[in-house]
C-alpha cells in the first residue's frame, strides 16, 4: 500500500468527516473499502474518486456523526484484511482439496 495523508480543510467539519487521500492507490482499494464501510450503522456517507486519471490518488471520503472518521477507515481497513485472509484460507483450502481428488486423465 502507499502512503495516507488527511485533506486540508475539513477540520470545520468535526472529527467525523474527513477526506483521506491515498497514494498509488485506485479503485481496487476503493472500491473494496467503500464496499465495507458504507455497510456500517454509523457512517451517513462514504465514498470516493480517482481526482486525474494520470494521477496515482484516492480521496477517500467519510462522514460520521457518531464516530470519528479515522477510527471507521482503521476498522474497515482491518475488516477488508480478514476478509482477503479468510479468501485465500478457503480458495486454498479448495485448491488442495481438488488436487487431492482429481484423477489424471489421459
Amino acid at each position: 500500500m502507499g502512503a495516507l495523508a488527511e485533506l486540508a480543510g475539513d477540520e470545520k467539519n468535526g472529527d467525523g468527516s474527513r477526506t483521506f487521500v491515498f497514494i498509488n492507490e485506485g479503485h481496487t482499494l476503493g472500491n473494496a473499502l467503500k464496499t465495507i464501510i458504507a455497510r456500517y450503522p454509523e457512517v451517513d456517507f462514504c465514498g470516493y474518486t480517482i481526482p486525474h486519471p494520470t494521477e496515482q490518488k484516492l480521496h477517500f471520503r467519510i462522514q460520521s456523526h457518531r464516530e470519528r472518521a479515522i477510527d471507521l477507515l482503521k476498522r474497515g481497513l482491518e475488516d477488508l484484511e480478514a476478509l482477503c485472509d479468510h479468501t485465500i484460507e478457503t480458495f486454498e483450502k479448495e485448491i488442495n482439496t481438488f488436487n487431492a481428488t482429481t484423477v489424471e486423465i489421459n
